[in-house]
């Protein structure tokens, strides 16, 4: 059991992915406990626990940090113009494809995931393992997340409406403000003081992320099952979801590789690029979702795309990144 668990570690599988797989199983076969309200809901739990999540998010970040990573600028413009313009524009280019179909709200979905921040613990680790430039990838996954903030609603509203019947910027953009931005800078303001306490239990910080997302995971799910959205997909069309990630994730990867090599960046600013170009952010993907898509049923349908890629994403750049170390050494 210890080699297969090795094995599975090294191809990128872990036990949070097992998670994921459960709360879904969890929420098609026992969806009441998600949907209750009184005398507390776990979607009230779970929206406490993202002003949480930014806030310690806020305390591992430091101004001193952040001007240090200012100096590659012609690094940090690509990668964040890949990840807000690049990867959206690759989507919306399929969206006639969509319109007026069944399939309308797997693209949304979609379009969602192209819209988010790349992560932040992940970019780092696999640049780290294939020996990239690791000041560089903190600095652009710090600023992605920061970025994200404002331009994925900027992003998701001008499609969410014609979704969800309801989109009301005002109301986003407080909400955004208080449970996400508002979080954030405070845990900033405050990393001179707890900043070295937040790193000493870093490891703990991210088992209560994952709690979090498992959370609204089940949540998001209980809702879409409760109201029969999966119903009209079959096996065969979530299989092709699911090459559609796989596609989207090597055609990005070998875009950002090729602009890497244009620029004539180093191997390790390329390296750089290549991670946190390509990656997205499930952190911010669930947690969006909860004020972007707020009393609406179609959250679980939204969130799939997401967790197909961030499954597949972990493990194509685990694979990649070990290959890439064992290159270097040569």
């Amino acid at each position: 059991m210890k080699k297969l668990l090795k094995v599975l570690s090294k191809a990128g599988f872990d036990g949070f992915l097992l998670m994921i797989g459960t709360m879904i199983l969890l929420a098609y076969f026992l969806p009441k406990p998600g949907m209750v309200k009184e005398p507390v809901s776990l979607e009230e739990i779970a929206n406490v626990g993202v002003s949480l999540i930014f806030l310690f998010y806020g305390l591992k970040l430091s101004f001193e940090k952040l001007k240090a990573g200012l100096s590659n600028w012609k690094m940090h413009i690509v990668v964040q113009l890949t990840t807000f313009l690049f990867f959206p524009l690759i989507v919306l280019a399929f969206r006639p494809l969509f319109v007026n179909s069944g399939f309308e709200l797997l693209w949304l979905g979609v379009f969602f995931l192209a819209a988010l921040p790349s992560t932040v613990s992940s970019s780092v680790v696999m640049v780290s393992i294939a020996k990239g430039n690791i000041p560089a990838a903190i600095f652009n996954a710090s600023i992605s997340s920061l970025i994200g903030v404002v331009v994925t609603p900027l992003w998701v509203g001008l499609f969410i409406a014609s979704a969800t019947g309801d989109f009301d910027v005002t109301d986003i953009f407080i909400k955004l403000i208080l449970q996400v931005l508002l979080p954030v800078i405070i845990g900033i303001t405050l990393n001179s003081r707890f900043g070295a306490i937040a790193e000493k239990y870093k490891k703990q910080l991210k088992y209560f992320d994952q709690g979090v997302i498992l959370t609204i995971i089940y949540t998001s799910f209980c809702k879409s099952f409760s109201e029969h959205l999966f119903e009209g997909f079959t096996v065969v069309e979530l299989a092709g979801l699911a090459a559609g990630m796989i596609g989207l994730f090597f055609a990005v990867f070998f875009c950002v590789g090729l602009l890497s090599r244009l620029f004539d960046f180093s191997d390790e600013d390329r390296i750089t690029v290549l991670f946190c170009g390509s990656k997205k952010s499930l952190v911010h993907g669930t947690v969006m979702s909860k004020v972007l898509f707020q009393h609406s049923t179609i959250t679980g349908i939204v969130l799939l795309p997401l967790m197909l890629y961030h499954a597949f994403q972990l493990i194509a750049a685990s694979i990649i990144a070990q290959r890439m170390a064992r290159r270097n050494e040569v």
